[in-house]
């Protein structure tokens, strides 16, 4: 299982990376440069990360009849996730409404990156084979900096922003 060790390790970096980036945005104030560029960042690693993981890990979890549930479950969190980025975006960062909207994200993202570690990582290896894990840890490197250029910060219309 070196190879699923690898790709499940190198996620976990990601996640890493992902959880320092919303402490230093939780420690901005107002619609900062700090805050901009630290958001960006956090954006476009997220959504990159995200379809990356979809077309590297889950599209092989769904050929799994064992692990089938919990994959849908990760995407349908993906695809929230993204919609609720894509709402931040849409909302002025100088507002009590932004930084509502940050902590719920915050909260619901570690929430959804936890239970990846702790419970699907640890299942999802035990049904991969050796050609499964190769491929997967090829094809999360490959898409992650494929869609990492083509990521994007993409904002809702300020009109549309959820209240």
């Amino acid at each position: 299982m070196a190879q699923a060790e690898t790709i499940f390790k190198t996620l976990k970096q990601d996640h890493n990376k992902h959880r320092e980036l919303l402490d230093k945005i939780e420690n901005t104030s107002g619609d900062s440069e700090e805050r901009r560029e630290l958001f960006e960042m956090f954006t476009k690693d997220v959504k990159s990360h995200a379809a990356a993981e979809e077309q590297a890990v889950y599209a092989t979890m769904l050929r799994k009849p064992e692990t089938t549930d919990e994959t849908r479950h990760s995407v349908a969190e993906h695809q929230e996730l993204d919609e609720a980025l894509n709402d931040l975006a849409a909302t002025d960062m100088s507002t009590g409404a932004w930084l509502q909207k940050f902590k719920q994200l915050k909260h619901d993202y570690l929430h959804h990156i936890e239970e990846e570690e702790e419970d699907h990582f640890p299942d999802f290896s035990e049904h991969l084979t050796s050609e499964d894990e190769k491929q997967m840890a090829e094809a999360f490197e490959r898409r992650k900096s494929a869609e990492k250029k083509e990521a994007e910060v993409t904002p809702e219309k300020k009109s549309d922003a959820k209240e």
